[in-house]
């Protein structure tokens, strides 16, 4: 591949730049994943897309070369989809709760993989409030595929998961940006089968460039605005919930206006140690849960398989969770 000529094209002709065809974001991002290029045209291309953006034709290329570069695992359910949560970003402050989704929904049996970082500057990552909840990193697909089918929630990082993009990502301190391989990063599934991906996005341009990924590819997603980029809904203000299955969006829950209404008692201060055990509030019935985060459980029950109703899917997470609110 000639990186010159592939700089000169993303740059075009008098500063208009051209797109990748769907084949050439392939191979390109397939040639950087397998640490192909060298380290200053690498440094070029990925700043190059960064300024220009990205095509959902760019996107198609870019995931089909990540998805043949990702390590592979089984469906623990032939009914009901896995799904698959990012979490790279911290909650900007704020208590990460997305393990307590996944705690919520390991209580319908549907089986949920946390992938991310073990390295975030801070306390705010996933990882650590479920190493306070005893759930320890994955190390491998073996260890993961047991952790599935024996708990239904499983931690892999990104390392071990997706090695190629986790060197990309490794990048931004460098580069001083972040760059296509923290979006792709959202996008990775070791489920060859299937799988509902449930993906927060905080920054407007990200969250534009995933629903035309997923209108374009049919993949089945859950997608809303999560706090710092994390895939839980605000505990404060539910945000809108989109449901991609087949190229088509339905949007399961409007997002609230503004209100002065109390999510109830959340945890103190985003520490791990505090978040874990105010999640074990909730799971013991002794905290309620907030109401954004009821919507988003019957969403995921919908969007996995679980049943085929959405009214369903709220009635069900009404009587686990003892809120009639979601009814």
């Amino acid at each position: 591949m000639n990186y010159t000529e592939l700089l000169r094209q993303l740059a075009g002709e008098a500063g208009l730049p051209r797109d990748l065809a769907e084949w050439e974001a392939e191979a390109a991002f397939a040639a950087m994943l397998d640490g192909g290029v060298p380290e200053l045209e690498l440094g070029g291309l990925l700043a190059m897309l960064h300024q220009k953006g990205q095509s959902a034709s760019e996107l198609l290329g870019f995931g089909r070369a990540l998805a043949q570069r990702v390590a592979r695992l089984d469906r623990v359910h032939e009914s009901v989809l896995p799904v698959v949560v990012p979490s790279y970003g911290g909650a900007s402050g704020e208590p990460n709760l997305v393990p307590l989704l996944a705690l919520l929904l390991q209580r319908f049996n549907v089986p949920v993989l946390i992938h991310g970082s073990l390295n975030r500057e801070g306390s705010g990552s996933a990882a650590y409030v479920l190493r306070e909840l005893g759930i320890m990193p994955s190390v491998g697909t073996g260890q993961a595929q047991e952790e599935l089918a024996t708990r239904g929630i499983a931690f892999m990082p990104g390392g071990a998961l997706a090695p190629g993009l986790a060197a990309l990502m490794s990048l931004q301190g460098r580069l001083g940006m972040r760059s296509i391989a923290h979006l792709m990063a959202r996008l990775v599934s070791p489920f060859p089968d299937g799988c509902l991906r449930m993906i927060g996005a905080s920054d407007p341009g990200d969250f534009a460039k995933l629903q035309q990924y997923f209108v374009a590819s049919g993949e089945v997603a859950l997608l809303l605005e999560g706090l710092g980029g994390e895939s839980f809904a605000s505990p404060h203000r539910r945000p809108r919930i989109e449901c991609y299955d087949g190229g088509l969006c339905s949007v399961l829950f409007e997002a609230e206006a503004e209100s002065s209404r109390s999510p109830g008692s959340l945890p103190r201060s985003p520490d791990p140690a505090v978040t874990a055990q105010w999640i074990r509030g909730v799971l013991a019935g002794k905290v309620p849960l907030p109401l954004p985060l009821v919507n988003q459980l019957a969403c995921c029950l919908y969007a996995t398989g679980y049943t085929s109703d959405m009214n369903q899917a709220k009635a069900l997470v009404a009587v686990e969770t003892g809120s009639l609110a979601a009814a």
